[in-house]
């Protein structure tokens, strides 16, 4: 434990860091315009509640709940220059279907307390952070009977209702000092909830944190690591957590710089993805090498017969190398891992070559042998705002095929999530809903196509009079 000197030393140290990199952000100019604040990102200026919303087609009526997706949409005008996509105040979007109707649309801001004061509201209770975001833009989830929006790198959760105002930010009784992630897992044989945690200033330690299906914390189990990995997303197989300790990293020179995201790739770091028991020790983990690479989210991951674990994953050659405004690395591919933990190795092999994103399975086959998974196209050399293709994947992992759902030209689709017709339904028997922007009419849809039927027409379409800025992270929260 450090000493009261140390302590002091190395506040005022962090105090001056701060200071400089504050400075340096606030007077860093560019020539060129920002791409995650212009165009299809151009943030959203005010809060909506629309109750008459067209509906082209049949919205199923076994589909009672909310669709919600959370991203990033900066209240004030940030800098161009130093703004990065992943850190503008989170705002949720959520479309109310029941009963085969489109009952509203909403999007709120989530209330960090600049917001609130800024909108002239009392700030939401609950403890805050010393560090990382009180407003979070990534994901939004239901865990343990609430739902929460939420932010990697040391933030905490935050409670919203299912109207999207928020209730309070939570530490989980003093449990999450640490904050939390943007990608928890929930393990349908066991109800629990597994995250791989990490804080912005803490670069020597990651945890895997539990949370029971009452919404306690029971686990929160800290494994050792160098450099401050950016660990953005797990998956957990019947026996371990997969742990993704890959080459990008803290990066002081950039934080020192002005960058709002401080985090670059650095190939000096070895790259390793780590099997961790259940309930083991931080220090039981099984490290295994991987060629340099960088997974933002995996699809699924299992074991196999033989001891082996098969993690599929959207895999970019690097990630980061410049990073002053969003992801830049090299296109991704959907790849399968086959992780050995005998031999400490990783063999990838390319499921897909197309550039792609976003995986998304059957939840209810996590951590389990499944069969479909669902990626988002991405623009083939790239683009400035990441996104951009009008197309969707299905991967049949069985059949070794895949099947392309084309919005067409000037429709950009963000990531869909799985929604199964009813408790016992096969695993592609249901359907997909996430947004598609149409770039022309400068207006969102919520789209909702057949699972089975995944080249056929949309079942049914909700269109929004207004552009979503594409954001991250949406899931379909039953209701009812």
């Amino acid at each position: 434990m450090p000493s009261p000197v140390e302590t002091a030393i190395r506040s005022v140290v962090t105090k001056g860091i701060m200071g400089v990199a504050g400075f340096n952000r606030a007077h860093r100019k560019s020539s060129a315009p920002n791409p995650y604040l212009t165009g299809i990102h151009q943030p959203m200026e005010a809060e909506y509640t629309l109750t008459d919303l067209k509906v082209t087609g049949a919205i199923p009526p076994a589909l009672n709940g909310l669709y919600l997706r959370n991203g990033p949409n900066p209240f004030s005008p940030p800098n161009p220059a130093t703004h990065h996509w992943f850190v503008g105040d989170g705002m949720l979007h959520g479309v109310r279907l029941e009963g085969g109707k489109a009952l509203w649309y909403r999007n709120r801001w989530v209330r960090s307390p600049e917001i609130s004061e800024a909108l002239g509201e009392p700030p939401a209770p609950g403890p805050r952070t010393p560090a990382g975001s009180e407003s979070p833009n990534t994901n939004v989830v239901a865990m343990a009977g609430r739902i929460w929006a939420l932010v990697e790198a040391g933030g905490l959760p935050v409670e919203v209702s299912d109207t999207l105002e928020t209730r309070l930010r939570s530490d989980f009784g003093g449990l999450l000092r640490k904050g939390f992630t943007a990608h928890p897992h929930l393990d349908p044989l066991t109800g629990e909830t597994h995250a791989i945690c990490y804080g912005a200033q803490d670069h020597t330690t990651v945890w895997h944190t539990v949370i029971s299906a009452d919404g306690t914390v029971r686990r929160h189990e800290p494994i050792a690591v160098e450099n401050g990995p950016s660990i953005h997303d797990c998956m957990i197989t019947r026996n371990y957590v997969i742990v993704m300790d890959l080459p990008v990293t803290f990066s002081m020179a950039a934080l020192i710089g002005g960058a709002s995201f401080p985090y670059r790739w650095n190939p000096k770091h070895t790259a390793r993805i780590g099997l961790l028991p259940r309930e083991g020790k931080g220090s039981d983990i099984i490290w295994c090498a991987v060629e340099p690479c960088y997974i933002f989210h995996p699809a699924n991951a299992y074991e196999t017969e033989d001891g082996k674990v098969i993690m599929d994953a959207c895999v970019h050659q690097d990630m980061f190398v410049d990073g002053k405004t969003g992801p830049d690395g090299s296109i991704s591919a959907f790849e399968s891992l086959e992780i050995d933990p005998a031999s400490r190795s990783v063999t990838r092999r390319i499921i897909d070559d197309a550039p792609q994103e976003f995986p998304r399975p059957d939840e209810r086959r996590i951590g389990q042998p499944y069969r479909y998974a669902y990626t988002v196209a991405l623009p083939a050399h790239g683009d400035p705002g990441f996104l951009g293709d009008p197309r969707l994947f299905k991967h049949d992992l069985g059949a070794g095929t895949r099947e392309v759902h084309d919005f067409g030209p000037g429709h950009m689709p963000g990531e869909f999530v799985f929604v199964p017709a009813h408790e016992t339904a096969a695993e592609d028997e249901g359907w997909l809903i996430g947004y598609v922007i149409d770039t022309a009419a400068d207006t969102t849809d919520l789209v909702i196509l057949d699972a089975q039927d995944f080249t056929g027409p949309p079942v049914a379409s909700i269109t929004l009079p207004h552009r979503i800025p594409p954001g991250f992270h949406g899931n379909w929260v039953p209701l009812g």
